[in-house]
């Protein structure tokens, strides 16, 4: 193992603390979030459908590509010989192929599957799992020739393979894999890799297997949420002959908090009264679940009708609630409009064009965001009627008709499900980078969508950081845009855990659930009874609205007449008061990323 040196640039940050690991003593650790050259972790202890000509376009590189691989994440964790300073120990064959050990030019050792001939045919290590606890995996990888996809896989005892996490690996360089698993067994798995490539080697150094408690991974969630989420106010209450007022209160209302918390939203809100209080009461933001897909705007061929989505607009911006549009056109066959199968390519690029013109010229300047072309990762109705570039055409005609909105690349199974090749954290920023090459969407303000359905069984939250933390290498927003957990006895617990783990990571910067009450049709996560009643998760969410800032806030003075309050960035008013001082002082506070602790003075008068 040789190691590159490592820089000073700091993308992502999380307070550390002192991580105690059964059978592995006392360790000074933090979560890494690194995904790139650039991120290095803070370790303490513990053409539209018009022919048209475009300018030259934007797009990131590759940040993760390097010529020597980085030092392996905690050491390797319960890796033995990691980075293959002694040979091959620890590791064996699997599969058909041979392994063996080489020393680069630069004298970096690394070990090398060769003799390939089946996709799984790599090198292996058996390590013990700990039901309940996360790991979280990390390897640096090259191939042989070209370039191609290789996992990481979890052979269980029951010859189950768990696919953890997967990497585009290159020729040429090293590309940092990052995964991970939720143990609910405790029993040996194997650690093996594929590659579906079988001509090529399979190459890899510095690699680690770090096992989280979930009362550690909590609290570096709760570390990371005050580091990233809120800032420190200090107020210093005294007479106006500047004598301290011991007992004085601050009172801190939050009237808009920064992170936007939302919740989808459907066409029963326009006559349920109850639904109407029980969503104004709790949310600023959300997605017409149905209301503005064409399916819904025109189920038959020219004739419009935008009544619903139009009457919903208006409720929402009466009562101050901000708009992500969803969906201009959905590239699953099954949720086109029934008249929409049947067109010719060229009447469909006809009724293409006429959509995308109606519905973001109707709604400009109304919406925060859009997802442009939903899901398409995983479905290609439009790619196969008019060509591979048809979603990156989309989006490049959305933001010349409407510039302002984030446009997403919306999809599923991203964070959810490391068994889902299709729409994997690399296929999702190879296909960004597709649309982000593009003439025409130089400029664009591009957003990562992530719709978060959670099916039933433990939320693998290792693999979701991992994911979060490759697509924030893109340096783009990231926002959870349809979260749900699937009905199970644990769905509340579950929810909350990956309502923390997005809320928590620094790139992600807004959450939209997909769930609501019973009287409203929501019958997966159901946040409240036929009555109104909360359910268990209807509980957790308020817990987590009150949690992230949304209440008043009370605090005393000290002997100095010091106030220090930790506050969600957002605006606040506040109100400061003592009980010999009949006069209270209000003031406006904005709390914001770059707030600094400045302390701020407050003179009451007797």
């Amino acid at each position: 193992m040789k190691v590159a040196a490592e820089g000073c640039n700091l993308l992502l940050f999380i307070t550390s603390y002192l991580l105690l690991i059964s059978g592995l003593g006392v360790h000074s650790l933090s979560y890494d979030h690194s995904a790139t050259t650039k991120a290095i972790t803070l370790s303490l202890p513990i053409v539209s459908f018009n022919t048209q000509t475009y300018l030259c376009c934007h797009c990131f590189e590759n940040k993760q590509c390097l010529a020597e691989p980085r030092r392996a994440q905690y050491g390797g964790g319960i890796i033995v010989n990691p980075g293959f300073d002694h040979n091959i120990e620890g590791w064996t064959a699997f599969g058909n192929g041979a392994i063996k050990e080489v020393m680069s030019n630069g004298g970096n050792r690394f070990i090398v599957a060769h003799n390939r001939t089946q996709p799984l045919d790599s090198f292996s290590q058996k390590v013990q799992l700990k039901k309940g606890m996360l790991y979280t995996f990390s390897a640096w990888l090259q191939v042989s020739e070209g370039s191609d996809t290789v996992s990481v896989m979890f052979k269980t005892k029951r010859n189950e393979m768990v696919r953890g996490g997967q990497v585009i690996a290159k020729h040429g360089c090293w590309t940092l894999l990052k995964g991970g698993i939720a143990a609910n067994f405790s029993s040996p798995v194997e650690i093996l890799f594929e590659s579906k490539n079988s001509a090529e080697e399979i190459w890899a150094d510095n690699i680690s297997l770090q096992p989280f408690t979930k009362k550690q991974w909590r609290s570096l969630q709760d570390a990371s949420i005050e580091r990233v989420r809120k800032r420190r106010v200090r107020f210093q209450i005294t007479h106006v002959n500047e004598t301290a007022l011991k007992g004085a209160k601050v009172i801190t209302r939050p009237i808009k908090l920064n992170f936007p918390f939302g919740c989808g939203m459907n066409h029963y809100i326009l006559t349920n009264e109850d639904y109407q209080s029980w969503f104004v009461s709790r949310f600023k933001f959300t997605t017409f679940t149905n209301e503005m897909k064409w399916y819904s705007t025109e189920k038959k061929q020219g004739e419009e009708n935008y009544t619903i989505a139009d009457a919903m607009l208006k409720f929402t911006q009466e009562n101050g609630i901000s708009v992500r549009g969803h969906n201009i056109f959905w590239d699953d066959p099954k949720y086109q409009p029934d008249w929409v199968r049947t067109l010719s390519p060229a009447d469909l690029t006809k009724a293409a064009a006429k959509r995308m013109k109606s519905v973001l010229s109707r709604y400009k300047g109304e919406l925060i965001a859009w997802d442009v072309m939903n899901e398409n990762l995983h479905f290609h109705f439009y790619e196969d009627k008019f060509g591979e570039n048809a979603s990156a055409v989309a989006y490049a005609t959305a933001y010349e008709l409407d510039p302002e909105p984030k446009l997403f690349l919306n999809e599923f199974n991203t964070i959810e499900y490391s068994g889902d090749e299709a729409s994997n954290p690399a296929k999702y920023i190879k296909k960004l980078k597709e649309i982000l090459s593009f003439p025409g969407v130089s400029g664009m303000s591009a957003a990562i969508g992530l719709q978060g359905h959670f099916a039933s069984g433990q939320p693998n939250l290792a693999y979701m950081r991992s994911g979060l933390d490759l697509l924030a290498t893109t340096g783009l927003p990231i926002w959870l845009t349809e979260a749900s957990v699937d009905p199970q006895p644990s769905q509340a617990e579950y929810l909350e855990e990956v309502l923390r783990e997005a809320y928590s990571h620094p790139a992600v910067e807004g959450i939209i659930m997909f769930s609501g009450p019973a009287q409203a049709g929501f019958n997966a996560t159901t946040l409240a009874d036929e009555t109104f009643k909360n359910t268990a998760a209807g509980d957790v969410v308020d817990k987590l609205i009150q949690e992230w800032g949304t209440g008043p806030n009370i605090a005393t003075a000290d002997s100095r007449g010091i106030v220090d309050i930790s506050l969600h960035h957002g605006d606040y008013d506040v109100t400061v008061t003592h009980p010999l001082i009949h006069s209270p002082i209000t003031l406006n506070l904005s709390v914001k990323k770059d707030f600094s602790l400045e302390t701020i003075h407050v003179k009451m008068h007797a």
